[in-house]
């Protein structure tokens, strides 16, 4: 299995370099011909979502749509999938940052009762307890 590094998934999703966007799709192509997904991990995820905010100014709406395209690419797989589903659903109805959401998300997969926070924010969702 094959994984992604930010750029090349940034790349894939703004398409604002089209050689660079060219190429990220032909190496999903070739990996998903081969039978193999290429894998997006959970960092990888964090530092896109920070990308496309900061750098290219994306809104939530925007991001969370793009996100929830990259989910039903078959030729991706990602890592704790069902903890980055659960992220999106929270991030989307709340005022907490999209990696609250995940920190959430990933510790419950892991088995936690709660996540300990000073984030305010944070505290709004479920899951969170303050420290």
């Amino acid at each position: 299995m094959l994984g992604l590094d930010t750029n090349v998934l940034v790349r894939y999703l703004v398409r604002d370099d089209q050689l660079q966007f060219e190429k990220a799709r032909r190496l999903i192509k070739r990996e998903s011909d081969k039978g193999e997904p290429v894998l997006v991990n959970l960092l990888v995820l964090l530092e896109t979502e920070w990308v496309l905010r900061s750098r290219y100014e994306l809104s939530k709406a925007e991001i969370l749509s793009a996100f929830s395209t990259l989910l039903d690419v078959a030729d991706l797989a990602f890592e704790d999938e069902p903890s980055v589903e659960h992220a999106l659903y929270s991030w989307r109805d709340s005022a907490a940052d999209f990696a609250d959401c995940l920190i959430e998300a990933r510790n419950r997969q892991l088995g936690c009762d709660a996540t300990a926070t000073f984030d305010a924010k944070a505290l709004k969702l479920a899951g969170f307890v303050s420290a």
